[in-house]
């Protein structure tokens, strides 16, 4: 039988915390899952811890690629992925031993769900509860609310064709869930700690630089145009709520592309395209 969740690990110049991942795997009270650990070119010594687990429990495997970045890697374990749902989780990241076994639950008891997450712990060189906003369409809209490791249905990845590999600066997570949950379906957060989240020096979200920030916050917004349209109601509300489309706004050509993109469907777009509309 195929296994019910693939847990779908990353891994790229992080081999020193890969074990301690990868044992937060093997201790889950739910038995029935697949690890995919995803070497995303890493030039330490990945492999080698990744095929000393692969040997421990057939229930690991292990792909190695040319680097490509976090939504690469990921797409690339999901793709191979055998079961009904999806936990990426970060090689430096851990789990709770009864995370899996809540998430099936709430998805057996509620056909409508598309992501189960819970209360997270950050720690590291900070040790703290990681206060979550509480879930909904419109917050998720301002900012990103989901952690990195929220479960899901294969069937949605394959839906928005994956995580966009063009956030190669990160935010992917962000733009993954308004892509799978923009249209509709339930979200359950667990009332109970399911997730460790790693803070130290260097980490992708922490050390992004300004102008690759701003990139990949008018790229979201840019490509999920009509969902902020949806939720915000009308330009005026969309100017209040988020400057930064305010701004790319302003330039007619980038509106009329935009806009065409969006409403009218991408023959349209790129049939006009052709005649320099």
């Amino acid at each position: 039988m195929n296994p019910v969740i693939s847990i779908i690990v990353p891994c790229y110049n992080q081999a020193q915390y890969l074990e301690e991942c990868l044992q937060s795997i093997l201790s889950q009270t739910y038995q029935d899952w697949e690890c995919i650990i995803v070497n995303d070119g890493s030039p330490d010594n990945t492999g080698k811890i990744a095929q000393k687990w692969v040997e421990k429990d057939k229930r690991f495997s292990y792909i190695k690629k040319e680097n490509g970045g976090l939504s690469s890697a990921r797409n690339t374990g999901i793709k191979e992925a055998k079961g009904t749902y999806i936990l990426p989780l970060d090689a430096d990241d851990r789990i709770a031993p009864n995370y899996l076994s809540s998430a099936v639950l709430e998805f057996e008891q509620n056909e409508n769900l598309k992501v189960v997450y819970g209360r997270a712990i950050k720690f590291g060189i900070v040790n703290e509860e990681w206060i979550l906003p509480e879930y909904s369409l419109e917050s998720l809209a301002k900012q990103n609310l989901i952690y990195c490791s929220g479960i899901y249905k294969k069937s949605d990845w394959e839906r928005v064709n994956g995580y966009d590999t063009n956030l190669k600066y990160g935010l992917e997570d962000w733009e993954f869930w308004i892509a799978i949950l923009k249209y509709g379906g339930e979200v359950r957060k667990l009332n109970k700690i399911v997730f460790y989240y790693r803070i130290r020096e260097g980490s992708m979200i922490t050390s992004m630089k300004k102008e690759n920030y701003n990139y990949s916050i008018d790229y979201i917004e840019t490509k999920h145009l009509k969902f902020y349209f949806q939720v915000f109601g009308n330009f005026h509300q969309i100017f209040k709520e988020k400057e930064s489309l305010k701004k790319l706004l302003k330039s007619r050509k980038f509106a009329v592309d935009l806009l065409l993109n969006n409403f009218f469907g991408v023959t349209v777009f790129k049939t006009l395209k052709r005649i320099n509309f």
